[in-house]
Formats: C-alpha cells, sequence, structure tokens
C-alpha cells in the first residue's frame, strides 16, 4: 500500500475513533437516564441500588444543563409504596452521616447527609402511590 494511502487510512481511522468517543459521551447528555452516571448504584457509586428501585432524572434542561456542566449532581428513584427511608439507610450504611430529619407532611420527607463527598439533600416525596427519592448536591 502505498504512503499517501496509508497516511490517508489511519487519518481517516482517527477521525472515525474521536467521532465515536464523542458520540459515546454526548449520548448520554440526551438520553433519559442523563444523571445516572453508574447504572445500578446510588450517588455515582456509593452503594448498589436496591432493586426495587427504578432509577429516572428531572426533565428539566436547567437540572440537565447544570448537572452537565458539573454545577450539581441529581439523582431519583421510584419505588412503589410509601417507603421514605429505605433509600436513607443505604447511604448511611455506605458512610453517611444523617445531620437532619424532617417529616415535613405527609408525604414528604427530606434529610441532610454527610460523607465522602460533601453535603447530600435526600428528598422523598409520596406521587401516586409511589415514593419518590431524589439525592442532590455538588459532584
Amino acid at each position: 500500500m502505498p504512503a499517501s494511502k496509508r497516511t490517508w487510512l489511519i487519518g481517516a481511522l482517527v477521525i472515525l475513533g474521536g467521532l465515536g468517543v464523542w458520540w459515546t459521551s454526548e449520548r448520554r447528555w440526551s438520553g433519559p437516564l442523563y444523571c445516572i452516571e453508574k447504572p445500578g448504584t446510588l450517588w455515582n457509586g456509593v452503594a448498589a441500588l436496591p432493586a426495587e428501585y427504578t432509577p429516572e432524572c428531572p426533565e428539566s434542561r436547567s437540572y440537565r444543563q447544570e448537572v452537565r456542566s458539573g454545577l450539581s449532581r441529581v439523582e431519583r428513584y421510584r419505588v412503589d409504596g410509601w417507603h421514605p427511608n429505605v433509600l436513607l439507610g443505604v447511604m448511611k450504611q455506605a458512610g453517611y452521616r444523617q445531620t437532619t430529619d424532617d417529616p415535613i407532611a405527609p408525604g414528604n420527607y427530606a434529610a441532610f447527609l454527610t460523607g465522602q463527598s460533601g453535603m447530600i439533600q435526600y428528598l422523598a416525596n409520596l406521587q401516586d402511590r409511589q415514593t419518590v427519592v431524589t439525592l442532590s448536591g455538588r459532584p
């Protein structure tokens, strides 16, 4: 193979490889689970996510932009029934310390946790007979 063809082929492969890496990283931000960095775990791998919990992310464009730019982290999980403290217990077993305990109103619970990645806000809401737990804080 002549040197010019080889150079062209190598250049084309480098460009295709670069596009593949870019596409893989961009795909996360356009998907519904953009906020979940490590699937199957809580708070980016701090603990395993209990099997009955379903991950989801806020649909807000501003949340998506904040998470993408590294200004904040948010993770949301849904489970049938009212179970405001289950994921709180998982986070505590992973080494986080609960600093507040705020049963705000029926169907609403909030707490702050401190641990290896700083302070996390833990919020549980009852929505249509399901618990929605939102964890938020700095990355």
